[in-house]
């Protein structure tokens, strides 16, 4: 009984996860398309929503489910004989560390910077350098190709590294596709001063 309740519990715990990752991606993607900063500022905060009320319970869930499966199921440190398992707990712990620190820090700033601009008017040029930074905006959208890495290897489970290393590496290229388009079509700076 104990496995069936905590398959169950780890896999709410990656349906979760994988709704606020969606509605986050969506967030971002409206807060750039709009121009009003009222607007804008909502998209920011829905960004938090999405992120503390599903993405984050969704991955303590998750991480404590699979704590628990592997604990019980895998004899601990005989999960590292299986490289699906290693793939899912390598990929978890960096998606799950790079949302806590820099990804939570990134929407943390522009959602005090929008809601600052609010009361004493556009601070577009701050608002701007901060939301279109590279780093935090690769790093953002790199969250759902990996959660999708993340959930084949669970799903296929294969006894070898190359899905999750192919998987991981068509992750990267998307992340940066993505980190290097969706900015520039939506660029305010190419509107605004």
């Amino acid at each position: 009984m104990v496995y069936p309740l905590l398959k169950y519990i780890h896999l709410l715990g990656a349906a979760l996860m994988s709704a606020g990752l969606i509605g986050v991606w969506l967030a971002e993607v409206r807060s750039r398309q709009v121009e009003a900063l009222e607007l804008y500022t909502e998209s920011v905060r829905w960004i938090a929503v999405f992120y503390d009320g599903l993405v984050l319970p969704g991955a303590l869930l998750a991480l404590l489910s699979g704590v628990s499966l592997i604990a019980l199921y895998y004899g601990g440190l005989g999960f590292l004989d299986h490289p699906w398992l290693i793939g899912m707990v390598g990929l978890f712990l960096f998606e799950f560390i790079e949302g806590n620190t820099l990804t939570r820090r990134y929407f943390t700033r522009l959602r005090r910077l929008s809601q600052e601009a609010v009361v004493s008017g556009w601070a577009r040029r701050v608002l701007c350098d901060t939301r279109d930074r590279f780093t935090p905006t690769f790093a953002h959208f790199l969250d759902l190709p990996i959660i999708t890495v993340i959930i084949a290897l669970g799903v296929i489970r294969p006894y070898t590294w190359e899905m999750m290393l192919s998987g991981t590496a068509a992750a990267i290229v998307i992340a940066a596709i993505l980190a290097l388009f969706i900015p520039r079509l939506y660029s305010w700076k190419t509107h605004h001063g």
